[in-house]
């Protein structure tokens, strides 16, 4: 279904809210769609999106179905793709002042993505049946923040 907006029929909003989040884990996921889903901001829009970004480097935000086998597959995925027993550089004091040892964190982020963009009609997420918003938590336990642009008219 097409829909055209007129440029003429709004003005463009810009709305930014910090969304966070305690972890308890070293690695965990946790299903954030209904905290996005409550920003006030996106009453305000009837046609736009919501950009999420995460401000860490050892966080991911992506969308898949929050269905708990298929998170382990994607567990169990980065185990393979970057793997606890490898030497990385960053882990190396020669090399770096990291001294948390979270160089698996970094590099499975990146595998990951750290923002996620989802289109706005009528104030309401445009999400599939069974897409969800996703949060993956890869260095923590920590609290994280998310930051939630909501733009449209």
């Amino acid at each position: 279904m097409k829909q055209a907006v007129e440029a003429a029929s709004g003005l463009f909003k810009v709305f930014t809210e910090t969304l966070q989040i305690d972890s308890r884990e070293r690695f965990e996921v946790q299903n954030i769609t209904d905290r996005v889903r409550r920003l006030p901001a996106l009453a305000e829009v009837t046609h736009g999106v919501v950009y999420l970004q995460s401000l860490h480097t050892t966080t991911a935000l992506f969308l898949n179905e929050f269905q708990d086998a298929l998170l382990q597959d994607v567990r169990e995925l980065l185990r393979r793709l970057v793997s606890e027993t490898e030497r990385y550089l960053h882990n190396d004091p020669a090399h770096s002042d990291c001294d948390r040892g979270n160089a698996t964190s970094h590099l499975r982020s990146l595998l990951l993505g750290n923002s996620v963009t989802i289109p706005v009609r009528e104030g309401k997420l445009l999400l599939g049946r069974f897409q969800s918003v996703i949060f993956a938590e890869l260095d923590g336990p920590q609290t994280r923040s998310i930051v939630a642009h909501v733009m449209g008219v």
